[in-house]
């Protein structure tokens, strides 16, 4: 069996750190920040070019908690990308905001930009370009298209972790919510999350929400929440965090492999938008020939033992929690054409040429079935 992830093999280089790093936490039982959480915001913030980093309970909060810092309230509307985790959506819903979509860019499956300020109203507060799958998308042509106008700029940098645009990583130049979710380039052992953000007074209320709005005991100045992250999660983070250059490379070594060994097979190879630097969460290849094909593709890579899977199979509006009437199927046809050919081959940093060969010895053969 190949992996779609081999987060044992991660482990495996930063066991004894982990391991050392649990004994102090138990040592002393701060498991609830300390300075393992404060020196992971630290050292994150300064790997990302962010100057503020505050660690959440996960992913989902961390785009809530954004959100709010950002200002959107209840019955505001938020767009978002129509290709996407249920995540970057279900925070505007709890806020008590309205999620507006926007179709994709089909080259790359990031959202387009012209489409995603066509959707901006009057009651919109905030757009959330995702990175996604490694990449990051042109949040910063839509900061500047939309500088003045009062609508914020919230990044869903779940993704992508390293990846840089021109340079500059997310958060660097505005507020950004990531996940450690242990699948991800920067992967927890369990839920955790960041807000990243150049903003001091951002940070201090993005701290303040997660701490059940106060950030002195029994004083709470805002409604907030209970989401922070907890002291083993950080040992975990800091001693990924110390490889992740490393990994990153090793990822796109690994993609740059598969570019090549995916020549003159039926499948579209992932494009990178100009000015990216890839991490390569995921590698997102395309099945021509719509759902049926793709999934027959699907069973016959895991037949083979290759754990292959679809990131996402259904955009946003064709998932019950946000179907809505405004938008009935066909309203988003890049997003929805890719749902249904898109397909994530097995890329971990330790994965061998080996491995990734028997990947499109497989694949090859499936597509020919």
């Amino acid at each position: 069996m190949i992996p779609l992830v081999d987060l044992q093999a991660a482990h495996a280089e930063v066991a004894e750190e982990v391991d050392a790093g649990f004994k102090r936490v138990l040592s002393t039982t701060g498991f609830v920040g300390g300075p393992e959480v404060a020196a992971f915001e630290r050292e994150f913030a300064d790997f990302s070019g962010a100057p503020h980093c505050v660690g959440v309970a996960n992913g989902t909060d961390a785009v809530e908690l954004a959100l709010r810092a950002a200002g959107v309230k209840v019955g505001d509307e938020v767009v978002v990308p129509a290709n996407t985790f249920v995540g970057t959506a279900e925070p505007v819903a709890r806020i008590g905001a309205r999620v507006v979509l926007a179709d994709i860019d089909p080259a790359t499956y990031l959202v387009d930009v012209p489409k995603m300020l066509a959707a901006v109203g009057p009651k919109t507060t905030a757009v959330v370009p995702v990175h996604l799958y490694g990449q990051l998308a042109a949040a910063d042509e839509l900061r500047a298209a939309l500088a003045g106008s009062g609508v914020a700029v919230v990044e869903d940098a779940a993704q992508s972790q390293g990846a840089l645009r021109h340079g500059r990583a997310a958060g660097a130049d505005g507020i950004a919510a990531t996940s450690f979710y242990p699948g991800k380039n920067l992967g927890a052992y369990g839920d955790a999350g960041a807000v990243l953000t150049p903003d001091e007074d951002q940070a201090t209320v993005v701290r303040t929400l997660g701490s059940h709005g106060g950030l002195r005991k029994y004083v709470h100045d805002l409604v907030g929440v209970n989401s922070r992250l907890d002291a083993l999660q950080a040992v975990v983070l800091r001693a990924k965090l110390a490889r992740l250059a490393v990994w990153n490379d090793a990822r796109r070594a690994a993609a740059a492999r598969y570019h090549e060994l995916l020549d003159g097979l039926d499948v579209v190879r992932p494009a990178t938008l100009d000015g990216n630097e890839h991490v390569w969460h995921l590698y997102v290849v395309r099945i021509p020939g719509g759902p049926e094909r793709r999934d027959a593709v699907l069973a016959g890579l895991h037949a083979a033992g290759v754990g292959a899977a679809i990131h996402y199979p259904y955009p946003l509006h064709l998932t019950p929690a946000f179907a809505d009437e405004r938008y009935p199927a066909g309203s988003f046809p890049l997003a929805e054409q890719a749902a249904g050919e898109i397909l994530s081959l097995p890329l971990y940093p330790q994965i061998t040429a080996d491995q990734q060969e028997t990947v499109v010895r497989a694949l090859a053969a499936a597509l020919e079935d």
